[in-house]
């Protein structure tokens, strides 16, 4: 597995990120299709043994129990100093209301950290904007998780590129501890971030850790065929739903660029991601043992310009969405 800096820190990353969403107590939170503690454990040993170090959680994946998985596996598995791990704070949980407010980050890293038994995190990410508390206290909360320890950097998800840049202003201008990341959704059928994000990631040598880069298993299987996430997968389908015809277009040349090189179209979509300059980590999720093997493949594939330019030429302007 190859590995990479994460923006400004002394952290290095393998090129692909494991997201934890999959791995969870499918009684516990939104999400029925979560896989319980028996069967996420060896997804997790094998992203391991693949060469994978990185690993993305939340607070609020299927109400913790997403961090207690993951913390205890990667205790069993892995030696703390070898491993970096991200998690985030913003939704609500059954102890938790929503939000960034002070009082909020500091109860949820104390959580987290009890649930992943770990010391510290090496990420703590903003999950989303908070529009109700003033960003002054939310920057400066997050400055003093990395003073105490609990976090070792900060990073944000899923906001508009204006927010960022005032974000960045506001914690240089006070001499807080800066962003180092943004989680923003990032696939070959939604590229809105490529005008204004994506720049300002690059200008401030700012990590992009795109997640959903298979845009919910779209990009990895015939045009409408459905599984039984994608069929319960609300958010998913507020994400992709307006602009289906264009993107049947740009899966149709996935699935061909594929067929040409010998490989599968999880690879080719998350080749074409990891050609982008600004992209260090995409956030990869699996459920099946073959599923992680074949994405783990798409580190090797190797792009020629004009195969990238046969995904990238048929795109349109697409709605932003995903910053609920």
């Amino acid at each position: 597995m190859k590995t990479t800096q994460l923006g400004n820190t002394d952290l290095q990353v393998s090129r692909l990120c494991l997201g934890c969403m999959t791995f969870g107590e499918p009684d516990r939170g939104r999400h029925a299709w979560t896989l319980p503690e028996a069967s996420s454990r060896p997804l997790i040993q094998q992203a391991l043994d693949a060469g994978i170090n990185f690993f993305d959680t939340a607070n609020s994946y299927s109400d913790g129990s997403s961090e207690e998985i993951v913390g205890r596996a990667l205790k069993a598995y892995a030696r703390r100093d070898e491993i970096v791990v991200a998690t985030k704070v913003y939704f609500p949980l059954s102890n938790l209301s929503q939000g960034l407010s002070r009082s909020n980050i500091m109860q949820s890293i104390d959580d987290s950290l009890k649930r992943l038994d770990m010391e510290y995190v090496d990420l703590l990410q903003i999950h989303r904007w908070d529009y109700e508390t003033p960003l002054e206290e939310t920057l400066e909360a997050l400055s003093d998780v990395v003073k105490a320890g609990k976090a070792r950097y900060i990073g944000a998800s899923s906001m508009y590129a204006w927010q960022f840049a005032k974000a960045l202003y506001t914690q240089r201008q006070h001499g807080w501890a800066p962003f180092v990341s943004m989680q923003d959704q990032y696939n070959l059928i939604q590229r809105e971030e490529e005008r204004e994000m994506h720049p300002l990631c690059q200008a401030e040598n700012v990590a992009v850790l795109p997640w959903s880069p298979l845009a919910r298993g779209r990009l990895t299987r015939p045009w409408g065929e459905t599984t039984a996430r994608s069929v319960s997968d609300e958010f998913g389908k507020t994400l992709y739903s307006a602009t289906e015809e264009n993107d049947a277009a740009i899966a149709q040349r996935v699935e061909a660029i594929a067929a040409q090189k010998g490989v599968s179209r999880a690879q080719v979509a998350l080749a074409w991601l990891l050609h982008k300059p600004a992209v260090t980590a995409p956030i990869i999720g699996a459920s099946r043992a073959e599923q992680l093997a074949d994405l783990v493949k798409a580190v090797e594939v190797d792009l020629s310009a004009e195969e990238i330019a046969e995904l990238e030429t048929v795109y349109q302007p697409h709605p932003v969405v995903g910053f609920e």
